[in-house]
């Protein structure tokens, strides 16, 4: 059997554990007075402050940022969980929004999921 190097130990032990990105469970959009309100359901495996679903965005079919919803607390007991934005200006024509979710640790996730919008 052989053993690594101390140094490389050392380096593998501090490199960081990648966690569970935030699952969008589901996503409405309903047209407003003014804008649109776009409801998401996360999950994710929040363990706290150290580690939690913080925020979501909507993009329009450019991939640019219509709408930014901060989440300012983790939500360990309350999972999977539904927020809200209010007036969201899509623009006019479009028929789709896409939606992207971030965690405190890991940034954005990758992956964006698309819904149709029904004018």
């Amino acid at each position: 059997m052989s053993r690594l190097p101390p140094l490389l130990s050392l380096c593998l032990a501090a490199a960081p554990a990648l966690a569970d990105s935030p699952v969008i469970e589901h996503i409405t959009a309903e047209r407003g007075d003014i804008g649109w309100r776009i409801s998401v359901t996360l999950s994710h495996p929040d363990t706290g402050w150290d580690h939690y679903a913080d925020g979501w965005e909507v993009l329009d079919a450019q991939g640019n940022r219509i709408g930014l919803r901060t989440l300012h607390h983790p939500h360990v007991s309350e999972q999977p969980f539904t927020r809200s934005l209010t007036g969201v200006m899509v623009p006019e024509g479009a028929h789709r929004i896409s939606v992207r979710a971030r965690c405190s640790v890991d940034g954005w996730a990758g992956d964006s999921v698309a819904v149709a919008l029904e004018r």
